[in-house]
């Protein structure tokens, strides 16, 4: 009689030595028993419970070539934990003349023996369910206490006690990244930094973009403990506040609703930066041709586009686009403004790189693993595997020490002298230009809500308030108001309304982004 023998160990908990001891009594029991063992299926941290185990299927889909007639398993349960499922496929084993034998349980042929059969598998289901529930209520009253429960996001560690405390490693990461985020950087940018700066995660990986999807969401980080329906605020340490938690989430709401991007985008130098007013939805460029053939381009409110209740009139690109740039020209000419981002630079120079003491944890961890394995080739346990892990760890090492040694040098030593003449640099800017234009806005501007009375622009730092009357712009003669009735802005009659200019609470961020312009500046200098 020919047979296979099906073994199994659920958890990453249990050893190797788990498998080896039933495949060992099953061999046993096949040489008392005058079964000859043709093949062995090996299923290594999958539970019982579900079907979904690929050597157990294989099993099964082999068993139809009727090569064997036996399945011989250390105990029942290694075959299955549902009733259902047992059944199931040993109808498919009996329909392809084989039969599930357990090695260690006296099962006789006839009615007795199936009804053992049952019993022993009802046991099984039994002692699962128990263990699961159990295991459950364990969790929540974990969760009533605030304990760790399962994986810990990256940026906390479990206490001597089981609850949750802050990593100081870690934590600045993800502040940094959401930062980053709230500052414009695409997830796919923040990726690429965080690995051009060899950041990676507790086990040394990469640092994925659904991996910063997840972190930039995840709402423990505002201090929630969260398990199942167990919600506790203020259950664990606050990571990011919720101003910046919500600043993030509404940039990715709007990135969701964000329309497709065209081949001609970069004409419209305010794409991704304008937004309606009245719903808060993106405007996106647009184009079309009058009678006389002649082409017009506008911006549009894509909840207009898509109808989705908003009524905010179109504009003209060449009034809004020259509006900011008019607005930006004063900004950079204005030597208070220009002092201002100075001392934030000088500020953000002062404070301790996030990204340091991550890449020297991640050296010591490596260099811990390398004088493992130098005692280990001492004790004479030298192979092939040894060899090549301490090559994987070497050029870890020397890669951690490459990307310390940048970020040591990448730390700015750049004077306020430095600082002032690089923003300086922007007032010869020709802003007929395009390139200059878009440069101009790229740098400074952070977004432009557009209401039918004022514009909202919000700038990469913060200087207060400026007001400028429709009166003040047709005045200047910079803009014609006379285009404004015509292209959807608000009418000649709302001249004496004032455009409200705010600058938001962006220094940090934008400090950040001098700071590594100089730096890349001066390093290729």
């Amino acid at each position: 009689m020919r047979g296979v023998i099906y073994a199994r160990y659920s958890s990453d908990n249990q050893r190797e030595e788990s498998i080896e001891g039933q495949i060992r009594e099953c061999k046993a029991f096949a040489e008392r028993n005058g079964i000859d063992i043709i093949g062995s299926y090996i299923d290594r941290a999958f539970s019982a419970k579900t079907d979904n185990r690929p050597d157990f299927q294989r099993m099964i889909k082999d068993s139809a070539s009727k090569t064997f007639e036996v399945v011989l398993v250390w105990k029942l349960d290694r075959f299955a934990r549902d009733r259902y499922d047992s059944m199931h496929y040993k109808r498919i084993l009996r329909k392809n003349g084989a039969k599930v034998v357990s090695a260690t349980e006296a099962i006789s042929e006839g009615a007795e023996g199936i009804l053992l059969e049952s019993l022993l598998e009802g046991v099984a289901e039994y002692y699962s369910v128990e263990l699961a529930e159990k295991t459950l209520r364990g969790m929540t009253e974990n969760a009533l206490n605030c304990k760790v429960n399962g994986s810990i996001p990256l940026g906390y560690v479990p206490s001597e006690d089981g609850h949750y405390q802050i990593d100081p490693t870690y934590a600045p990461i993800i502040v940094e990244i959401y930062e980053l985020y709230r500052g414009g950087m695409t997830m796919k940018e923040i990726v690429g930094d965080l690995k051009t700066r060899g950041v990676r995660n507790r086990k040394g990986a990469v640092i994925s973009e659904n991996v910063v999807s997840n972190i930039l969401q995840n709402r423990r980080y505002l201090g929630e403990y969260i398990f199942r329906d167990v919600v506790i605020p203020n259950g664990i340490p606050r990571i990011v506040s919720q101003e910046l938690f919500d600043r993030v989430q509404e940039r990715r709401e709007t990135n969701k609703k964000a329309p497709a991007r065209h081949k001609a985008e970069e004409e419209y130098l305010l794409s991704t930066k304008l937004f309606c007013g009245k719903c808060k939805r993106m405007m996106a460029g647009e184009s079309g041709k009058r009678r006389d053939e002649a082409v017009y381009r506008y911006y549009k409110c894509s909840g207009v586009k898509r109808k989705l209740g908003c009524d905010k009139k179109t504009v003209r690109k060449s009034w809004i686009e020259e509006l900011v740039v008019e607005e930006l020209k004063r900004l950079v000419h204005d030597d208070d403004s220009i002092a201002y981002i100075a001392d934030c630079v000088m500020e953000v120079q002062g404070r301790e790189n996030p990204i340091l003491p991550c890449l020297r944890e991640q050296l010591a961890e490596v260099e811990k693993g390398i004088g493992n394995l130098v005692n280990a080739i001492q004790m004479g346990i030298c192979n092939d595997a040894t060899k090549k892990r301490m090559d994987e760890l070497e050029a870890r090492k020397s890669e951690l020490g490459i990307q310390i040694a940048k970020e040591e040098l990448a730390k700015p030593i750049v004077t306020r002298e430095q600082i002032t003449c690089w923003l300086e640099h922007f007032r010869t800017f020709d802003t007929n230009k395009f390139e200059h234009r878009r440069r101009f806005i790229d740098t400074f501007v952070n977004r432009i809500f557009l209401y039918d009375d004022k514009v909202v622009i919000t700038f990469n730092y913060n200087k207060g308030t400026k007001t400028i009357t429709f009166a003040e712009l047709e005045a200047s003669g910079i803009l014609s108001i006379s285009n404004i009735a015509s292209t959807g802005e608000p009418h000649e009659d709302l001249k004496t309304l004032r455009f409200q200019v705010f600058f938001c609470v962006f220094g940090i961020l934008f400090a950040g982004f001098v700071t590594r312009k100089l730096s890349k500046l001066s390093f290729n200098s």
